[in-house]
């Protein structure tokens, strides 16, 4: 199937799937209101298979040592799959299922397929990667830019509610140190971590409310450009590939999913 822009609508709700630019979000409307802020590169794209930075871009995978583009200075950045094209395996009304295949510079061969689910008051994100062949450390994640303000007459500032367990120290590198500290007040660009499932809630004052829950327990919180805020669940923290790998094998996927819900005000 093509990867034409696909058209989601649920109620009032209205979301843009874009499998032919990195299998992203790009819109996503309620009762006229634009969620996510605009451009090619924005919207929401999936981090896969790995999740903000690798140090040096490089990760270990058993004896071998793997070397990704540094497309981030001095590291790289957010996986592959958003630079790519995604194909079309299915589509309905509220939902469609895209898919990506994993190539260079990626050492593996793999699948991804992400789902994306359509009702009047949440959107759901489901993604799982799998191998046919060797096995190897993956992660899954999504980056969302929530415009931070929503627009018309005196809109306010998006506020970000969230009650992590800890957050892990930044290093000068943007990298944790490996320590975890007491979170902290922003601005952020920082890991946090949630043991019992990501639960951080975005107000448009007087506008609207909207949820962001996974049961992963990482998310990265980005709110240090003055457009948009970032709520991020994933399955490990960033240079996860070296400090937490989760294993995709042949017998056991690696499977992650998130929901944003929402109510107007």
């Amino acid at each position: 199937m093509s990867n034409e822009d696909i058209t989601l609508t649920a109620g009032d709700a209205e979301a843009v799937v874009q499998p032919g630019n990195g299998g992203r979000i790009g819109s996503l409307r309620v009762g006229g209101l634009e969620l996510l802020r605009q451009g090619e590169r924005f919207g929401c794209f999936p981090m896969v298979p790995w999740c903000g930075r690798i140090r040096d871009g490089r990760f270990r995978d058993g004896a071998a040592v793997h070397q990704m583009p540094l497309n981030s200075p001095p590291h790289a950045i957010h996986g592959t799959a958003r630079d790519g094209a995604w194909r079309t395996a299915r589509t309905s009304a509220t939902e469609a299922v895209i898919t990506y295949d994993l190539v260079d510079p990626w050492p593996h061969r793999g699948r991804v397929t992400q789902a994306v689910t359509l009702t009047e008051d949440a959107l759901t994100l489901t993604m799982s990667v799998e191998t046919y062949e060797s096995s190897f450390p993956a992660q899954i994640g999504w980056h969302p830019w929530f415009n931070r303000t929503l627009g018309g007459p005196g809109a306010q500032d998006a506020r970000v509610d969230f009650r992590p367990a800890w957050q892990e120290e930044r290093g000068d590198d943007h990298l944790p140190t490996g320590h975890r500290v007491e979170p902290k007040p922003g601005p952020w660009d920082d890991c946090f971590g949630m043991p019992d499932g990501v639960d951080v809630t975005l107000t448009w004052p007087g506008q609207l409310e909207l949820r962001v829950t996974s049961r992963e327990e990482w998310v990265v919180v980005y709110d240090e450009q003055q457009a948009a805020v970032c709520v991020e669940p994933q399955t490990g923290p960033p240079n996860g590939l070296n400090t937490l790998p989760r294993l995709v094998t042949p017998l056991e996927p690696l499977e992650a999913s998130t929901t944003w819900t929402w109510h107007r005000a």
